[in-house]
């Protein structure tokens, strides 16, 4: 057999791992793909439990663990880590070399490994391109990868057409669907901490709140609203999850452990394995905060999100959401009609689509099949034809060259 593809997925987060590892496995069981993950971010920081450990776990070879003295107390230590980031993958690159880079999303320290990896020339696979958060600095982050990318698979029709807006050739840009979406449905519950199996379903909400670094909102702020809101829902428990490592994430963390000292029915988990917080979401009342994962997974496991402020500006969602100002009065008001809902009514997911891990697998094989034709063309940007004199677009144009 001739030599494997060699196959790499950069990850800096629990999210954007938990969310491919199905997708993952399929790959790294087809003997004609060597398959790597490249773990940065916050997957290394003691602060937020070293969670690289369940990575190795599940078995997956890791060839690289790049440590960016990860800050968030501020946008100038954010591009501190950026720039460390740039620099230790660039140098990781540069003796390194892959097929295909996986790449999800639009974390800060997946802008550096893009960055790193393009200049190499390395082939990316941009996955959750064409999406739009406007309260968030992942909004630019996204459609900068998305251009140092050859291949896109998007989880919506609309974001599919957003990536070829952005210059992207049709015939590298696949509606796919979310994995996160399918794989949320798919819980091991033997891989489900006790901790979480011991808590009374469908008698608490989770709260997963991240900060606004678009806006201007203030953090704290924010946080004090929502926690306001929180405390005046009685008989219910409110378990939190830790905050991402956005800027001024750390004001959230301490008020949140401060909350929930003080208060008998609130619990606090820094992290949970992938299946541990879908268990967590799927028998809870709702999801509370301004997470993707209340517009994106929740509606696959039949949760109500509480969708709070901007941060989610912009994305698309089903009828499962509820968007709130991130106001006392507003957040408690759509708390109290989840529990008068009490998990009644159809929802609507519009980022599932059915064997979301398999096709990611089979389109990532068709990809690979073709790398020995398209790895030696820079890209070209896919002009659309626009009417003339008019501010609307006439049709793609039919480009021909491919390159």
């Amino acid at each position: 057999m001739k030599n494997p593809f060699s196959i790499a997925f950069a990850t800096g987060s629990r999210a954007d791992y938990g969310i491919v590892r199905n997708y993952l496995r399929l790959l790294d069981s087809d003997e004609r793909i060597s398959l790597s993950i490249l773990v940065t971010g916050s997957l290394l920081s003691e602060k937020y439990a070293h969670q690289v450990e369940l990575i190795y776990q599940d078995g997956f070879k890791i060839d690289a663990e790049i440590n960016i003295d990860l800050d968030s107390s501020s946008n100038a230590a954010v591009t501190h880590s950026m720039a460390v980031a740039l620099d230790g993958f660039g140098r990781f690159f540069a003796t390194k070399r892959y097929d295909l880079l996986i790449i999800l999303g639009d974390r800060f320290e997946m802008l550096s490994v893009a960055t790193a990896a393009a200049i190499q020339r390395i082939p990316i696979l941009h996955l959750h391109g064409g999406e739009a958060t406007f309260g968030n600095y992942d909004e630019f982050i996204r459609h900068c990868i998305t251009k140092m990318a050859t291949y896109h698979f998007a989880a919506t029709e609309e974001y599919r057409r957003r990536v070829i807006q952005l210059g992207e050739h049709p015939s590298r840009v696949f509606y796919l669907g979310a994995l996160g979406a399918e794989n949320c449905m798919n819980i091991q519950e033997s891989e489900v901490p006790e901790k979480v199996k011991d808590l009374a379903k469908g008698k608490y909400f989770v709260v997963l709140f991240h900060p606004e670094t678009l806006t201007g909102a203030s953090t704290l702020s924010q946080i004090n609203e929502l926690l306001a809101a929180i405390e005046a829902v009685q008989g219910f428990q409110f378990v939190f999850l830790g905050s991402n490592a956005d800027t001024h994430s750390d004001i959230i963390r301490d008020r949140v452990y401060s909350f929930v000292q003080e208060h008998d029915n609130a619990l606090y988990y820094e992290n949970l394995p992938t299946c541990g917080y879908h268990y967590l979401l799927k028998n809870s009342l709702g999801l509370v905060g301004n997470s993707s994962s209340g517009l994106i997974e929740a509606p696959s496991l039949g949760i109500y999100t509480v969708n709070i402020g901007e941060r989610q500006a912009g994305r698309v969602r089903g009828n499962s959401v509820l968007d709130v100002a991130c106001k006392k009065d507003e957040i408690y008001t759509a708390i109290e009609s989840l529990i008068q809902r009490n998990g009644k009514g159809k929802i609507y997911n519009p980022y599932y689509r059915e064997n979301a891990a398999s096709n990611y697998y089979n389109q990532t094989l068709a990809i690979l099949n073709g790398l020995a034709r398209d790895n030696y063309h820079p890209k070209v940007f896919f002009d659309i034809h626009w009417k003339d004199g008019e501010d609307s677009m006439l049709s793609f144009r039919n480009a021909t060259n491919v390159r």
